[in-house]
């Protein structure tokens, strides 16, 4: 079972990831998305879910 500080730090990872989530739909709803900005979005969201699939 995981400590709660761990349980707590997965939970902070998640809740960022969501955030980013959210400002990538808010990105791709735009008429003109920033190409850039999406990219840096996903690779901050990938670099996220690996590190909570390593917790």
């Amino acid at each position: 079972m995981a400590s709660p500080a761990a349980s707590s730090h997965v939970n902070a990872l998640q809740s960022k990831h969501a955030g980013l989530e959210a400002r990538l739909r808010d990105e791709l709803a735009r008429p003109a998305p920033d190409t850039a900005m999406i990219q840096q979005i996903k690779k901050q969201k990938l670099q996220l879910k690996e590190e909570i699939s390593r917790l």
